[in-house]
């Protein structure tokens, strides 16, 4: 029987409108004056296992995750997590805070009760180590790569004891490498029964690190299953690029 970090019953949240909203979709998705950012969602998130939410630009995606996270609150529904959750922002500069990856971690557990001051520098060396940027520990942060900085971010919120991590749009302006880094990081925190939770519409880069595939659309859940299953979806209709599309010409190599 799965065991799950995160369960959500019926969650929405709602935001009063002053004037029409362009297109059809967002009006589709107004009522009595109201827009239904997050409209009755349900789903589990498995604990120790990746799950991948995608959705494309105004799906709900992060404004649930914020939820999950504590940073914002649902108008309704029910919403349980077992454990502490960490959230990676799209833009890891917004989140990080000291000159050195060494200083930054130690501002976040720096309101922790410790014992020792030496218990709380064990902390720091160890989130530095866990994510491999140790050896970057007094390097500037503003000069980290995009891949090590995300590094970094993590480490933050394992240094908070996080369990559960949630990854906004983890691969934004990433260079292959950077991908690459963040990839191996998510295998190694899998490895060591962290809960995974990535948020993207670039499915290529992460597929196959998923148990678990969830599609947000208009602020509604249109599936959940497998990422197996995923790949026999028709994931163009909810904005979403087919993984598995294949170009066999020149031509064929542009989204348009």
């Amino acid at each position: 029987m799965m065991e799950f970090a995160v369960r959500l019953r019926h969650i929405t949240k709602t935001f009063h409108i002053l004037d029409e909203m362009n297109g059809d979709r967002e009006r589709s998705r107004i009522r009595d004056g109201v827009f239904y950012a997050l409209d009755d969602v349900s789903f589990d998130i498995e604990q120790g296992v990746c799950t991948l939410i995608a959705g494309a630009n105004g799906s709900g995606k992060s404004l649930l995750m914020s939820i999950i996270a504590g940073l914002e609150q649902s108008d309704s529904g029910k919403l349980e997590v077992r454990g502490k959750t960490g959230l990676v922002f799209q833009d890891p500069d917004s989140q990080i805070l000291g000159e050195t990856p060494k200083e930054d971690i130690a501002i976040g557990v720096r309101g922790k009760f410790f014992s020792k001051k030496k218990d709380s520098i064990l902390v720091v060396e160890n989130a530095l180590r866990e994510t491999g940027i140790l050896s970057r520990a007094d390097f500037p942060s503003r000069f980290l790569s995009g891949g090590e900085k995300r590094r970094l971010a993590v480490a933050g919120v394992l240094a908070m004891n996080a369990g559960i991590i949630i990854f906004d749009e983890p691969y934004a302006n990433l260079d292959y490498p950077g991908v690459v880094q963040v990839n191996v990081l998510i295998r190694e925190l899998l490895a060591k029964n962290r809960t995974i939770v990535i948020l993207t519409h670039e499915l290529e880069k992460c597929l196959a690190l998923a148990k678990n595939f969830i599609v947000l659309y208009e602020g509604k859940t249109v599936f959940n299953g497998t990422s197996e299953e995923c790949l026999t979806l028709p994931l163009e209709q909810w904005g979403i690029h087919n993984p598995l599309h294949a170009a066999s010409r020149l031509e064929d190599l542009i989204w348009i």
